[in-house]
């Protein structure tokens, strides 16, 4: 029990910065980031409770927010390794989620339109039900008899298209990727892989060498001899593109063409390791939310077979729904890849992830060792993702982030049209980006633009994040429940700083 006691000051520090907003709307406490205004300016109220000066001040690390996040951000530098970042400039203490938000330890929500991981929303009762049924009734490893790992393969398999018909349940989208280029070289007999830039696909050691991202970037060390690079089918900013008159057809020819000569470069008859496997997310994340041209995975797909590899796909970003217009990304491309790795959405947090593919490579890979994961198939993380599978059923977010996602992206394309820095929007359902250049004509990446814009989104109470080769890419990939209140939410936010920035960032 306690008493809240206020007084409002004549002139009102409460409209928040944002144009429209009530200036007769009082915070029942400050907003956290006007704390130290709101302090600077009242009175003590020590003396209306007849209590001692400071007797009801805050003080302390535990006490007052900004100082239990400093505290928690030195104890996290001291024991935690240096290489682990945080997100923005003033880093945010999370306490709790729920649905599309999330909030802080002062008690301040967040739109969350970065994290794709908690697919059916953060806090999910539905999933945290099934884990914690699960959890009392069984948890052990897939070498006893269970229900729960073969109906989950089932339930998997209904979404995909034959001749993908074996599931391997593992941990996590690294893990899944990592026994699928273990199965592409085992069933090839050759070692070399073909990946693109941008790419990245698992923090192992075996996939930093096929993810050009990583290998390319800071404190990489380049592409070893048994991967082959191609470019990214990038038709705004690539080595093709729409303005230079290229229709679909054609950026899709040259770029998969591209493909054929990275493939080449590991041929065994050149000396090269052959090709074992080309590995590709239909929509490249981490290269800025990139879709390939219509027909590019398909001809791609050939000139690999032809060569003697396997096709994968990675959806461990894309996939369970989030395009709308299809439950998996490569069937935007009217593709079917030998091999599909899945992960991050899975288990809406919890750690479950799948390798699916055909039957005669599934057969090729049982050559006498065994392949098993202790706690891949375990009951409880195939519970979690049975019960993500069942509510992206029940509730139709496929379609839902087709609908939601398309009128999100018609209103900031609309919304930055006229801004001249903004160069291009893009993507499908709930998988977005926008591509910030210095001007339209040039293209040249404005980096720094991208990252005020996303500082001061955070600042206004709307977390988004920078992604790209060039980190000028805001990326917009959402839990599935976003609804249209959050996309008028994001579209007037982003607005308001477009405005503002107008002019700090030319």
């Amino acid at each position: 029990p306690h008493l809240h006691f206020q007084v409002i000051a004549l002139d009102p520090l409460c409209d928040d910065g944002i144009e429209g907003a009530d200036p007769h709307n009082f915070p029942g406490v400050a907003l956290q980031r006007l704390r130290a205004v709101w302090e600077s300016v009242l009175p003590d109220p020590s003396a209306f409770a007849g209590l001692p000066p400071g007797a009801v001040t805050t003080t302390g690390a535990h006490a007052d927010p900004v100082l239990r996040q400093r505290d928690l951000a030195a104890r996290r530098r001291t024991v935690l390794g240096s290489s682990l970042s945080l997100s923005y400039d003033d880093p945010i203490h999370m306490v709790r989620g729920v649905g599309a938000y999330l909030y802080d330890d002062a008690a301040r929500r967040y739109l969350d339109t970065v994290n794709n991981v908690p697919h059916v929303g953060h806090g999910n009762r539905r999933v945290a039900n099934a884990i914690a049924r699960h959890s009392r009734l069984l948890n052990t490893n897939t070498r006893y008899l269970h229900g729960e790992i073969v109906a989950l393969a089932d339930e998997l398999l209904a979404h995909f298209p034959a001749p993908l018909a074996v599931v391997f349940l593992v941990c996590s989208g690294s893990e899944a990727n990592e026994l699928a280029l273990r199965m592409a070289r085992c069933h090839t007999g050759n070692d070399g892989v073909v990946c693109l830039e941008g790419g990245y696909h698992g923090n192992t050691g075996g996939l930093v060498e096929v993810s050009q991202y990583k290998f390319d970037g800071p404190g990489g060390s380049g592409p070893s001899d048994r991967v082959a690079v191609a470019p990214m089918p990038d038709a705004y900013r690539g080595r093709y593109r729409r303005d230079e008159g290229l229709d679909d057809d054609e950026m899709a020819r040259r770029y998969s063409d591209d493909v054929a000569r990275a493939a080449a470069r590991l041929d065994t008859a050149g000396g090269g390791p052959g090709v074992a496997a080309f590995i590709a997310e239909p929509i490249l994340s981490c290269g800025g939310q990139i879709e390939p041209p219509p027909g590019y995975l398909d001809a791609s797909f050939r000139h690999i077979r032809r060569a003697g590899g396997v096709c994968l796909a990675d959806e461990v970003q894309v996939g369970f729904g989030r395009v709308g217009d299809a439950f998996w990304g490569f069937e935007l491309q009217g593709v079917v890849p030998d091999i599909v790795t899945l992960g991050k959405p899975m288990g809406n947090g919890h750690p479950v992830a799948a390798v699916v593919t055909t039957r005669e490579i599934a057969d090729s890979f049982a050559n006498g060792m065994e392949y098993f994961s202790t706690f891949g198939g375990n009951p409880v993380s195939c519970a979690a993702a049975r019960a993500v599978l069942a509510e992206i059923r029940d509730r139709g977010l496929q379609e839902h982030a087709r609908t939601v996602g398309g009128g999100l992206l018609e209103g900031l394309r609309k919304l930055t049209a006229d801004h001249p820095f903004v160069g291009d929007v893009r993507g499908r359902g709930l998988f977005l980006g926008i591509e910030f250049v210095r001007d339209r004509d040039s293209r040249e990446p404005f980096p720094e633009a991208c990252t005020y814009l996303v500082n001061r989104a955070r600042e206004m109470g709307v977390l988004l994040s920078v992604d790209g080769p060039d980190h000028n890419v805001i990326k917009i990939k959402p839990p599935l429940v976003f609804g249209e209140a959050e996309a008028e939410l994001l579209v007037e936010t982003l607005g308001a700083v477009l405005n503002e920035s107008a002019l700090a960032v030319r």
